[in-house]
């Protein structure tokens, strides 16, 4: 017994709550009740939920060490390629909390919600002066809602014209949701090869763009970090086959006051909020993905649409060609919050500042980096770069032992094995919001890690050592999941 309380260190492993549990613990005291008491474990007679009795003291220490097992961006630099994890400034949340934004209740008459009206009015405008677009609705809850809302105004302007088309191109650099969003609509998702530099040509656009085509989905920047500088040309081909553009807007951080997509012939776009505006990523939300059009499709976005009648603002429902109401209410409003705050906080050449800074960041790594690993596309980047692990193959290592040996030294690891025309991707994206100091830590890592390949490769694969989870069994567990516990 004593040999096993016996530790180097402060442990943060614990108990299962279960294991804690002791009959006559409370962490809460129970308000006066007018009603008589009700045994609830007796009525369930063990079906029901097996709640822990636990002292209030067990209940924050575990939460506070579930809390310390996370990992952030408030903890360390995160460079997940594709899916831009910059910081959150703190003012963004203070703005959500003021109590006139986080107490109001959706059902408050328009007379009553006027701040909160004027707030969402203006952050589409915003949106529409960033993007070139001209009209924008705040309804879809993430980037992937955002591309079904786009492929579901794409369906009807051609609906609108007694046009049936049946296909969407969609290029091999796009994100993985593109074509799944234009399925959800009925369109058959057509590939479109990249050029041998890594971005679209107009000639392999124009050999698969007919009548029956209904326009294409292009990421830009593309998912290999490379910005479509044959864009313009390609939407006009499009065009001339009265079809549409959208773009993937995930990418917009790279780009955000330096191009306005609008401008160029993008019809249809979405944009990440978390990505671009730095509301919070992750954690199953809740998110935000914007969809913006061009003047000539403003009639079918969702309904309700914010607008301004002279000093009062409203949310108008006579849209009868609208594609309908997405969420409810008004989308994520807590969310919407941020990116306006954020918006505001940096102006207009704050935010250009931010891509500027973004896409010097990753061109830094890409630099330093090329030597060490192999870089498929050697050629300037935008937000993020995408290197392979060709070179260490020779010591049988992998991306995977790489990611996995970045946790020891305290970074997650990047976005791997995508984007998929590259074998063995390792896709970096340093954001505007880290330091050069930060930077170059990473950069060191990456190469003394390349290092102990060469020294010791047998060692990577049992990587990460000094994690709390060691390598998990990621083969068996998707080839035989366990679906149900048992102690």
């Amino acid at each position: 017994m004593t040999e096993k309380l016996i530790a180097n260190g402060i442990v943060q492993d614990e108990l299962l709550l279960w294991e804690k549990s002791k009959p006559g613990k409370m962490g809460f005291s129970m308000p006066r009740r007018d009603v008589a008491s009700f045994d609830l474990d007796e009525a369930l007679t063990g079906d029901g939920p097996d709640f822990p009795h636990l002292s209030e003291v067990e209940v924050v220490r575990h939460y506070t060490r579930l809390s310390q097992w996370n990992f952030g961006l408030d903890t360390g630099m995160y460079p997940l390629g594709s899916c831009t994890m910059k910081y959150n400034p703190k003012t963004n949340d203070r703005q959500a909390s003021l109590h006139g934004f986080a107490c109001a209740h959706p059902l408050l008459p328009q007379s009553l919600s006027q701040g909160a009206l004027r707030l969402l009015f203006e952050l589409e405008q915003y949106l529409c002066e960033i993007t070139g677009m001209a009209a924008a609705s705040l309804q879809p809850a993430a980037g992937a809602h955002g591309e079904l809302a786009g492929m579901m105004i794409f369906h009807a302007y051609h609906k609108s014209k007694g046009s049936k088309r049946t296909k969407i191109l969609i290029p091999d650099t796009a994100h993985g949701t593109n074509p799944a969003s234009a399925a959800l609509c009925g369109f058959k998702p057509v590939p479109v090869r990249s050029g041998e530099d890594g971005v679209l040509t107009p000639e392999i656009v124009a050999e698969l763009m007919d009548e029956d085509t209904a326009g294409i989905m292009i990421t830009n920047p593309n998912t290999l970090g490379l910005y479509e500088e044959n864009l313009k040309e390609i939407a006009e081909i499009v065009h001339q086959n009265d079809g549409l553009v959208y773009a993937d807007g995930a990418n917009m951080n790279a780009i955000m006051g330096v191009v306005q997509p609008g401008k160029i012939g993008v019809d249809v776009m979405h944009l990440n909020l978390h990505k671009t505006f730095s509301t919070p990523h992750g954690g199953g939300g809740p998110g935000a993905g914007p969809v913006l059009v061009r003047e000539h499709l403003a009639r079918f976005l969702p309904t309700p649409r914010a607008e301004k009648e002279g000093d009062r603002y409203l949310l108008n429902e006579d849209c009868p060609d609208s594609i309908g109401r997405l969420h409810a209410f008004y989308g994520n409003f807590g969310i919407l919050i941020r990116a306006y705050s954020y918006i505001l906080t940096m102006g207009a050449e704050g935010l250009k500042d931010a891509s500027r800074y973004a896409v010097l960041n990753a061109n830094y790594i890409m630099e330093k980096l090329k030597e060490t690993y192999f870089l498929p596309y050697d050629k300037p980047c935008m937000h993020e770069c995408v290197f392979s692990d060709r070179f260490q193959k020779e010591q049988h290592a992998t991306t995977l032992d790489i990611a996995k040996r970045l946790i020891d030294y305290g970074f997650h690891p990047p976005t791997i094995y995508f984007p998929l025309i590259v074998n063995g991707a390792i896709m970096v994206e340093p954001t505007e919001t880290e330091s050069k100091e930060d930077i170059d830590r990473f950069i060191q890592v990456m190469k003394t890690i390349a290092a102990e390949i060469k020294e010791n490769p047998d060692r990577l694969h049992q990587a990460p050592e000094f994690a709390k989870v060691r390598r998990l069994d990621e083969v068996s567990a998707a080839r035989n999941p366990r679906l149900t516990f048992s102690s």
